[in-house]
């Protein structure tokens, strides 16, 4: 086993900051040590925004970003370092996810791209980096996502209680540890990214702190019944999606039948819809004991009310209750992920993905001390 000092870092769908993460990882203990979230430059998520959603663009402007975004990653790595007082020699690995700009796991050529340079982050860092964790998964016919259930079901699994970890960042997803069975997860749909990007077009705020705007609202029942027929809610599992599907060209079309609806009220029913469409893949999945919430949704207050009258049979409680910080959550995964990948251990879930078969995941970009 490679057990030491990893680093995790992650910038997820919503783009409001890189997460980074300090934890000690041997084979049955993981250890959250230290914590920094680094500031995501407005200038790269606006570029970032103009790309991923189908938009043209050329190889230019991709390996541009491509190179920014490792330059700020390892800026990232080296504000943790820094909080904590230690130097490269001290941290065995970084596991550094990368930003998704696109994931398309079920066309006729599945693929799936983060970008990040890792040589970059290896060689400013002075530290051996992990990187493009997905790609192995589908390359055995899985989504490639997500990734974070086998952690989940490492840290928090339980013998006899029914759980469910749900994230919600900018998509939503859940991790289903019930006795007895083999662990399922998979992407619910819209987590905070459409609230987020309205309330952005609307008060040009990052997100709706406190869900105090989406308060003031009133939900369309029409409107959140036309964005709930969406085919991707209806879908088995596995699958997962992001930013490519579930967008504002997305909420555009939703709405261009009710013209006349406050963007308030919009706020609301954006709000509802993610409580809904996950409370109704955790009753799909067979229920839980506790629905355990991770990412910034879990302080939105109206979603996790929303979550808890949805789902009375079930506990609504943040990980954090449980030890482990929900803001920390994804990057504390990809630190592990790394620890796995660096130990020659098997980082995926076929239960999870549709892989054929358990891989090692991701690629090592070694340096030389």
């Amino acid at each position: 086993m490679k057990s030491g000092c990893y680093i995790g870092v992650m910038s997820g769908t919503s783009m409001d900051g890189v997460d980074v993460i300090l934890a000690t990882i041997s084979d049955k203990v993981v250890k959250q040590e230290v914590s920094y979230n680094h500031p995501f430059p407005q200038e790269i998520k606006q570029e970032l925004l103009s790309i991923c959603q189908g938009q043209q663009t050329t190889l230019s402007i991709v390996g541009r970003l491509d190179y920014e975004l490792g330059t700020l990653f390892a800026e990232s790595v080296q504000g943790l370092l820094d909080k904590a007082g230690l130097t490269a020699n001290d941290i065995t690995a970084i596991g550094c996810h990368g930003q998704t700009v696109w994931h398309e796991p079920d066309g006729k050529k599945p693929f799936t791209m983060q970008i990040g340079d890792n040589n970059r982050v290896a060689a400013l860092t002075n530290i051996t980096t992990v990187g493009d964790f997905r790609r192995r998964d589908m390359a055995y016919g899985g989504q490639g996502a997500p990734l974070v259930p086998a952690f989940h079901m490492a840290v928090l699994g339980h013998p006899a209680e029914r759980r469910i970890i749900l994230n919600i960042g900018g998509i939503a997803n859940i991790s289903a540890l019930l006795p007895d069975t083999a662990v399922k997860g998979y992407d619910t749909g819209p987590g905070n990214m459409l609230m987020d990007a309205w309330i952005w077009r609307h008060k040009q705020l990052p997100y709706d702190k406190d869900a105090l705007w989406a308060s003031e609202g009133t939900v369309n029942e029409p409107l959140l019944q036309k964005m709930l027929s969406d085919p991707y809610l209806a879908r088995t599992a596995p699958k997962s999606t992001g930013r490519e599907y579930f967008n504002m060209t997305w909420l555009e079309k939703q709405l261009a039948d009710y013209p006349n609806v406050e963007p308030v009220d919009v706020q609301a029913t954006l709000a509802e819809l993610t409580a809904v469409s996950i409370s109704q893949q955790v009753i799909l999945s067979g229920g839980c004991d506790r629905l355990l919430v991770c990412g910034g949704g879990a302080r939105n207050p109206l979603v996790m009310s929303r979550l808890s009258a949805l789902l009375p049979n079930a506990e609504v409680a943040t990980t954090d209750k449980y030890g482990l910080s929900g803001d920390d959550m994804e990057a504390l995964a990809f630190a592990w992920l790394a620890f796995r990948t660096m130990s020659g251990l098997s980082g995926n879930l076929p239960s999870v993905t549709g892989a054929d078969r358990e891989t090692i995941l991701g690629a090592i970009y070694p340096v030389v001390r």
